[in-house]
C-alpha cells in the first residue's frame, strides 16, 4: 500500500494566501480523508516558532498498487525473495532531494519523501522564486506515477517534531535514510539573529531526531547525510576525506580533519558531523557523510521527462549557487557578479553526479559503528574561472557577457591554496559529468528559455556577514 502522512499543517488556514504551500497542501487532499488534531506546536516556519498552533494530522491511503519492480534497488535476504530497498529521503521536495528521489525511484528503490515544504515558504518570505516553474509536491508525485507506474510515498511534516518522525519511521521502515532536510543556505543563515538561530535549531536538532529515530526504530538503517565541503574552510594544506593522520611530539594518530566553518549554516553542518560521529561510536549507527561541493545544473534524466517534474533553479543572492547565478545573469544581460578578487576556489559537481553519489553510498553502506566521510565533488574552479567559462559559452550563443567585481559580502579568503581529495566515490564507481561546453550551453539555454521569469532585483547580494544584527531584517518586495 502507498501511504501519504501529513503533519505540521496549521489548523487555521483561512488566513493563508491562496498561493501558500500550506493552502495548496490541504486543498489538494482527497475529500474522503478523516482529520485528527493533536496538540504539538507547529515548528515548520522559522519566524513563528513562538506562536504555538495545534496540528492537523492527516492520513491518506491509496488503493493497492502492484509490487514495485526489482532491479538495482533490490536486496536479497536469506531464504526470501528479493525486495526493493526502502529509502527515506528527508528534504525530498528540495533541489538535491527531488532529483535524488526520482533517480532512486527510477532505479527501483522504494522511496518515501519526508518534507515540511518550508523551502517553498522561504521564497514567500523573501520574495524569491525559482527560475524554472515548479509544480506542487502532490502534482509532482502524481505525474511521476502516471509516467512510470512507480509510487513515491509522501510524509509531510517537520523532522524537528520527533512524534511525527517516529510515526514516519515506523510506518515506512527505511533501510536507508538520505538526509537533505536542512536549511542549506549560508546567506540565509546570516540575514539576522532569528534566521541564524532557526538554521542551527532546524539543522542540528533535526539531525539529532533522525539519529534517535534510527536508534529506536531501525538500528541497522544506514544514514546518508549531506554535509558540505565548507566544513573544512580553505586551509593551506591538502584537504583529506574526513580524516587526517598527524605526528605530534613523536606520536601518530588519525583524527577528524580540522573544521573551519565560515557561516552559521556551515557551523550547523560541523555540529551535525560531530553528533553523527559520536552516535556511530556510542550506538553503533552506520553513517556516510557526503561533504558536497557546489552543485550546478537543473536537469537529470528523470526531471526531463515532463514539465511537472522540473527541478527548481535558484539564481538569487541567497539560495543561488555560483554557476547557476552566472548563467542567469548572462541570459538577461546583467554583468557577472564576482565577489571581491574572485580567487575563491571550491569543488563543484553536476546535479546528475549528486544523485549518482547518493545511490553509490546506499548500495555500498557503511559498517555498523562506522562514520564514513566522502568528499563529493568532481572538479575545482575559482569564481574567476567560472566567469571566464560562462563568458566563452555566451559568445558561442551570440550573448555578450561582461564581468564586474562587487564588494564581497562574505568573510572569506579571496586568494588561497585549495587542493581537496575526492577519490572514494570514484573508487565506488562514480562516472563524473565534467563541466563541458555542451553542459554550459544547456544551462545557458535553460536560462534564456525562462529569462522572462527573472527578477533582476534579486541578482545582487543583499546579505552581509559583517552587518548581521539581532533585529529581524524585513525584506521588501
Amino acid at each position: 500500500m502507498a501511504h501519504l502522512l501529513y503533519a505540521s499543517c496549521p489548523l487555521n488556514i483561512s488566513s493563508c494566501s491562496k498561493n501558500s504551500p500550506l493552502k495548496k497542501c490541504l486543498s489538494s487532499l482527497p475529500t474522503s480523508i478523516t482529520l485528527q488534531t493533536s496538540v504539538k506546536p507547529f515548528k515548520s516556519l522559522p519566524l513563528n516558532r513562538k506562536n504555538a498552533h495545534k496540528l492537523l494530522s492527516v492520513r491518506a491511503t491509496t488503493l493497492e498498487q502492484p509490487t514495485a519492480k526489482t532491479g538495482s534497488g533490490s536486496e536479497q535476504t536469506s531464504g526470501q525473495k528479493s525486495r526493493p530497498t526502502r529509502v527515506m529521503v528527508i528534504g525530498g521536495d528540495g533541489y538535491c532531494g527531488w532529483a535524488t528521489s526520482l533517480h532512486l525511484s527510477n532505479k527501483n528503490y522504494e522511496v518515501a519523501i519526508v518534507d515540511n515544504l518550508v523551502r517553498r515558504n522561504f521564497d514567500h518570505q523573501l520574495g524569491l522564486d525559482s527560475l524554472t516553474p515548479i509544480s506542487s509536491i502532490h502534482d509532482r508525485i502524481r505525474r511521476w506515477r502516471s509516467l512510470t507506474q512507480k509510487d513515491i510515498n509522501l510524509y509531510i511534516g517537520d523532522v524537528c517534531d520527533f512524534e511525527f518522525l517516529a510515526e514516519a519511521f515506523t510506518s515506512f521502515k527505511p533501510d536507508a535514510v538520505v538526509h537533505f532536510g536542512e536549511q542549506r543556505s549560508a546567506p540565509y543563515s546570516m540575514i539576522d539573529r532569528s534566521r541564524a538561530i532557526y538554521t542551527q535549531q532546524n539543522n542540528v536538532l533535526g539531525t539529532l531526531n533522525v539519529l534517535f529515530a534510527i536508534k529506536e526504530f531501525g538500528e541497522d538503517c544506514h544514514l546518508v547525510k549531506l554535509g558540505t565541503m565548507g566544513e573544512y574552510g580553505t586551509p593551506n594544506i591538502d584537504i583529506e576525506e574526513g580524516y587526517i593522520t598527524i605526528t605530534h611530539n613523536g606520536r601518530t594518530d588519525t583524527l577528524p580533519y580540522p573544521k573551519q566553518a565560515s557561516s552559521f549554516y556551515h557551523l550547523s553542518k560541523v555540529h551535525d558531523s560531530n553528533n553523527i560521529a559520536f552516535t556511530c561510536k556510542a550506538w553503533g549507527i552506520r553513517a556516510t557523510d557526503l561533504n558536497q561541493g557546489v552543485v550546478y545544473g537543473v536537469r537529470t534524466d528523470e526531471t526531463e521527462m515532463h514539465e511537472e517534474l522540473y527541478n527548481r533553479f535558484d539564481y538569487d543572492g541567497v539560495f543561488g549557487t555560483a554557476l547557476n547565478r552566472f548563467c542567469v545573469q548572462a541570459a538577461v544581460g546583467h554583468p557577472l557578479t564576482v565577489y571581491g578578487k574572485g580567487g575563491q576556489t571550491r569543488g563543484y559537481l553536476d546535479i546528475r553526479d549528486t544523485v549518482q553519489c547518493v545511490e553509490l553510498a546506499i548500495a555500498n553502506p557503511a559498517n555498523r559503528g562506522e562514520f564514513r566521510v566522502f568528499n563529493q565533488f568532481t572538479e575545482q574552479f575559482s569564481v574567476n574561472q567560472l566567469a571566464s567559462l560562462v563568458t566563452k559559452a555566451g559568445e558561442k550563443l551570440g550573448i555578450e557577457v561582461q564581468t564586474i567585481s562587487v564588494p564581497n559580502p562574505r568573510v572569506e579568503a579571496e586568494e588561497h591554496y585549495y587542493n581537496a581529495k575526492h577519490t572514494k566515490l570514484i573508487e565506488l564507481g562514480l562516472e563524473p559529468h565534467l563541466l563541458s561546453d555542451s553542459l554550459l550551453d544547456s544551462l545557458l539555454n535553460v536560462a534564456v528559455q525562462f529569462k522572462d521569469r527573472v527578477d533582476t532585483k534579486q541578482i545582487m547580494p543583499s546579505v552581509s556577514w559583517r552587518k548581521i544584527g539581532a533585529k529581524p531584517k524585513t525584506v521588501s518586495a
